[in-house]
Formats: C-alpha cells, sequence, structure tokens
C-alpha cells in the first residue's frame, strides 16, 4: 500500500510541473540575431527567415541555405552554394524552449551525434 501511495503522488507532483509550451511557429519567419563565444572569441550570426530560406550574416559574409521543416519545432538547413564538402552536409535543429521574442535551440550535422546549443533573439517579424 506504501508503494502504490507513494507511485500516486509522485504522478500527481509530475502533472503539477508541465513544461511550458513551445511556440515554435512564432519563429519560422523573421530576423534574428545569435551571439556566441567559441574559443574565448565573440561572434554575431544574423540571419533572416522565411518558410524555405535562411539567408545568414557572419562575419560580413553572407550565405544562402534551404530550409525544409520536419515538424513544428525542428527543420533542416542546407547551404545553396556549398564551396566544399564540408559546407554541403546538412543541419539539424530543434528549437528546444520558446520565450517571447527567444528561442533556445540546438543544432549539429545530420547523423552525428554531437551537437551545440545557441539562443537566437527575434529582431523583427
Amino acid at each position: 500500500m506504501k508503494k502504490v501511495s507513494l507511485l500516486l503522488t509522485a504522478l500527481i507532483l509530475t502533472a503539477c510541473f508541465e513544461s511550458p509550451e513551445k511556440k515554435c511557429t512564432d519563429f519560422k519567419i523573421g530576423k534574428f540575431r545569435v551571439e556566441q563565444t567559441i574559443n574565448g572569441k565573440r561572434s554575431v550570426t544574423v540571419f533572416e527567415r522565411n518558410d524555405s530560406i535562411e539567408v545568414e550574416t557572419y562575419n560580413g559574409k553572407k550565405d544562402t541555405s534551404s530550409i525544409r521543416w520536419v515538424g513544428d519545432c525542428e527543420y533542416i538547413l542546407r547551404k545553396k552554394h556549398p564551396k566544399n564538402r564540408q559546407e554541403a552536409i546538412a543541419i539539424d535543429m530543434k528549437i528546444l524552449t520558446t520565450s517571447k521574442n527567444s528561442y533556445t535551440f540546438e543544432f549539429g550535422e545530420v547523423g552525428k551525434s554531437k551537437t551545440f546549443t545557441a539562443t537566437a533573439v527575434k529582431i523583427t517579424d
């Protein structure tokens, strides 16, 4: 009987602490900014996305990628004009959490287990 009441208590507590709802569709289009520190160096990436194309500016260089949405909160990025094999590798992007004007996402090469996490802030719609 003690085990049953412990199990019921655990289920009730779990139900009370639901994770907040993600609103990924709010971030399918717009202009975004990502700031990261890589190897001790701060970098800023700005990108503008519509439903199927993303144009990224990093270190003063622009690059265009196609987007294929595989779910409400996940999409695959593929550079439209890769300059080498490494650039031709598709990137899996997963939105993990959302807030009013930002989202945290995980990204990595398709088929690889290593991922990175960053936060994008929406600049404009």
